[in-house]
């Protein structure tokens, strides 16, 4: 049996410790209540894979490093773990009403904009091709995050969730302070960011 030759780089640190942080994340939420957080597992991964799958063949971005670049054209290992880690701590930890969920999930979305504005610029892990560009990414975070909330939340009933007091956003707090520093910190980065590229 041939044995795997990893190039260790920067891309292949940031790809592994993705992978073994989401795994130990995915396994301690699912230790919750495997059978409903393993099915939401599941669809958000299946569901994740596909789209990436189809935005490749659609040739709108692609992954020019990979760690099995011989048996897929996306690191789809990384994919099934660390998108599917965000839906299960969303639905895991999200506000009860949906004015409050969207406040949860909007710094989530932007930090996770930011991680991927990051690897865009300085690896080799994501290369956005002529018909995508940022806001089509955006678009599609807020798209896949909350369509598996609704989701989860037909799945996952109320006991095994553990959702944050809407009390929490509210001024002065520690949570309204966090999520106002990373918003205010990203859509400066952003305007930052669109200024230079343009």
């Amino acid at each position: 049996m041939r044995a795997i030759n990893f190039q260790w780089n920067n891309e292949t640190y940031i790809l592994v410790t993705s992978l073994i942080l989401s795994t130990v994340g995915i396994v301690l939420v699912l230790r919750l209540h495997w059978r409903r957080y393993g099915l939401l597992y599941l669809l958000s991964a299946i569901t994740g894979l596909l789209l990436c799958y189809l935005f490749v063949k659609l040739n709108l971005y692609s992954f020019p490093y990979r760690l099995f670049p011989t048996v897929s054209s996306m690191p789809f290992l990384e994919i099934a773990t660390a998108f599917p880690l965000l839906v299960l701590l969303g639905v895991r930890y999200s506000p009860k009403t949906w004015r409050y969920k969207i406040a949860f999930y909007w710094p989530i979305i932007h930090l996770g904009m930011l991680g991927e504005t990051i690897l865009l610029n300085y690896t080799d892990l994501i290369h956005y091709e002529l018909k995508w560009d940022f806001w089509h990414s955006y678009t599609w975070w807020w798209i896949y995050l909350l369509v598996f909330e609704w989701i989860g939340g037909l799945i996952i009933p109320q006991h095994l969730r553990k959702p944050i007091s809407t009390e929490s956003f509210r001024y002065g707090m520690l949570l309204w302070a966090i999520k106002h520093f990373i918003l205010i910190g990203t859509i400066f980065l952003g305007g930052y960011y669109l200024a230079k590229t343009i």
